[in-house]
């Protein structure tokens, strides 16, 4: 069975960055790519970040859009580019341009990790190394994140310690300690990086070229893993003027929530890609940032899934017999081959993407995307 939308969807980095770059093309969007040098793909092939503008030099608003932070979940924010590219967003509104970033993190994208090369969570590399941050409770969880042996009885150890903290604070607080981020263990989950990453630096680069001149900036980064599945959650992630919060609820409506207030499936992060857009406007344009998170199962099934990732990257001898079934799990946490899953991230998605240009741009008439 297929669904309308299925045509926008990829099974691969190459293939996705293909029908990314042809629908680019085919709307006559301005094409600039960044290889990665440090990495290369599962067959050694060269791995890019591409950028693809719809609108005018020195545009005075800029729709910023990013997929593949955390590679494996850029499948699904590939497809949400693609159907944009498809119909020609942001449909010519005079003085607004629409920037999209793909696979800002290729090699996770390429290899199905949600970090990059060095193990590093990009979305966590946006911070001061010379002063990191502090995470008070990961070491002590760190050696049941990452046990010896992924069957044997470091694990059973290892699962029933991480279940003792959460009965005694709760698992939102198991979930903030292990996905805040940490900046102390190289080998272990959520880790920020010790310097910025090749994504933090090209990322830097592309938001000081696009938003040159901006005055109004609305920045959506699209993620998976969170939610409930098939459910789409804008998660404010900021704005530097006091009017962001507001700002953004009138754009994105009730549905919008913030990790610092216990509404949103994320609990607070840090380092994420947001401040680094703020830190390169600075005080000038008003910038108005969100998350978009794409639901595909429990929360226990996605870190089961991450665990088991991190466990193979650490033992490479055991990548024969276990790389099938880990690479399935972690399809099922970040992109479900699931056919209504797919339709339903699309249609909603491509749902908040508008409603951030009718925010910025109250004058545009969106269109309904088409395959």
């Amino acid at each position: 069975m297929t669904t309308p939308f299925s045509g926008f969807f990829s099974e691969s980095y190459a293939e996705a960055r293909s029908a990314f770059l042809t629908r680019a093309t085919a709307r006559g969007a301005a094409l600039s790519s960044h290889r990665n040098t440090r990495a290369t793909g599962p067959g050694g092939e060269p791995l890019y970040t591409d950028v693809a503008r719809i609108g005018p030099p020195g545009a005075r608003r800029v729709v910023l859009c990013v997929s593949g932070t955390h590679g494996i979940e850029g499948y699904a924010g590939s497809a949400l580019q693609c159907a944009l590219l498809a119909d020609g967003y942001p449909y010519d509104t005079p003085g607004v341009a629409f920037v999209a970033v793909h696979a800002l993190n290729p090699f996770g994208f390429a290899h199905r990790r949600r970090v990059d090369e060095d193990n590093v969570d990009v979305n966590r590399n946006f911070v001061d190394h010379a002063r990191p941050p502090a995470n008070a409770h990961y070491a002590g969880l760190h050696p049941f994140l990452v046990p010896g042996d992924w069957e044997g009885p470091a694990h059973r150890e290892a699962d029933a310690r991480l279940g003792e903290f959460a009965a005694v604070h709760g698992l939102r607080a198991l979930q903030q300690a292990v996905t805040q981020g940490q900046w102390t263990h190289p080998d272990g989950l959520f880790h920020g990086g010790t310097a910025p990453s090749w994504s933090h630096r090209t990322l830097r680069d592309v938001v000081a070229e696009h938003t040159a001149g901006a005055e109004a900036v609305a920045y959506v980064d699209l993620h998976t893993g969170l939610g409930a599945p098939g459910a789409v959650e804008p998660i404010f992630r900021g704005g530097r003027d006091a009017g962001a919060p507001a700002r953004a609820r009138a754009w994105y409506g009730p549905a919008l929530t913030a990790s610092e207030d216990g509404t949103s499936s994320s609990t607070p992060i840090t380092g994420n890609s947001a401040g680094l857009v703020a830190d390169v406007l600075g005080d000038g344009p008003e910038l108005t940032a969100i998350t978009l998170e794409m639901g595909t199962a429990d929360g226990l099934a996605v870190l089961t899934a991450l665990r088991a990732d991190n466990w193979l990257w650490l033992h490479p001898a055991a990548r024969p017999a276990r790389a099938e079934d880990f690479a399935r799990r972690m399809s099922a946490a970040f992109y479900p081959d699931d056919p209504g899953w797919r339709d339903a991230v699309l249609r909603a998605g491509t749902g908040v993407l508008h409603a951030a240009l009718a925010g910025l741009a109250p004058e545009a008439r969106p269109r309904p995307v088409r395959p």
